[in-house]
């Protein structure tokens, strides 16, 4: 088995420091406090802040303890944030695949739509923002269920119900489809939500690669899949690559 990785051991002893309540502090007191060279804390330092843990003051140039701290077990992000970093892409990725664009998120335990862009046809449409999905049976819910352990709980425990002949029911299918989405980066879904549509979406991640997010298309399955109901590879394309680009919005380095 690996050992401890030592500048994660140095990052967790820096917010312990700070968290002593004894103040602001400079780079050099904390690096003379734990006994590193000043270089040394300094980059650990600066990688903290840059993900919200620390704070520093423009005027003194000392380090406090950040607000992202206190949101840790809200989720990271919040969703509104999310869904503002993401409406330019969401609409770009609308047009371009001529479907209808959702992202999604997880809400007290629950996937849950916080954007919908229209499908660019001009035909009636229900706006889906607020619903529930049934994350076992939709694209943007087993993006989530493939990469939040919490969400993964909810299902774990409970039934699948069938909602349509194509609905997946058994656990270890569904656990494979899972596997399946961790391994490509992307999920899909024919008819299994509602007959005769289909979805594709990929994960969106945060600083350090937390997935705090799904955005996908849905759309008809003929759309969607060629003959064979395999997903039509420039639509897995653009669907991953908008995706990716809000993540690098959110500061994942690429």
């Amino acid at each position: 088995m690996p050992g401890p990785i030592q500048s994660i051991e140095r990052a967790a002893a820096m917010l312990r420091l700070l968290a002593r309540g004894s103040g602001r502090m400079g780079v050099g007191e904390i690096a003379a406090a734990l006994g590193l060279a000043k270089p040394t804390a300094h980059g650990i330092l600066k990688t903290l802040q840059g993900v919200g843990f620390i704070d520093q003051d423009p005027i003194t140039g000392k380090y406090q303890l950040g607000s992202a701290l206190g949101s840790l077990g809200a989720g990271y992000i919040d969703t509104n944030e999310l869904r503002s970093r993401a409406i330019n892409r969401a609409d770009a990725l609308a047009a371009r695949s001529g479907e209808s664009v959702r992202i999604a998120a997880p809400v007290h335990g629950a996937v849950t739509v916080i954007h919908h862009v229209f499908r660019p046809d001009n035909t009636a449409q229900a706006l889906d923002v607020g619903e529930v999905l049934p994350p076992y049976a939709t694209a943007l819910g087993k993006v989530l269920l493939a990469y939040d352990a919490e969400l993964a709980a909810t299902v774990k425990d409970g039934d699948l119900p069938a909602l349509t002949h194509r609905t997946i029911v058994d656990k270890p299918a569904l656990g494979r489809a899972l596997t399946e989405v961790r391994r490509t980066g992307w999920a899909g879904e024919t008819g299994e939500y509602r007959s005769g549509e289909a979805g594709i979406a990929a994960p969106i991640r945060a600083r350090g690669g937390l997935v705090v997010g799904a955005l996908g298309i849905t759309g008809p399955i003929e759309h969607l899949c060629d003959g064979q109901l395999r997903m039509r590879p420039a639509l897995v394309g653009q669907v991953r690559d908008a995706a990716q680009a809000v993540s690098r919005d959110l500061g994942v380095a690429q």
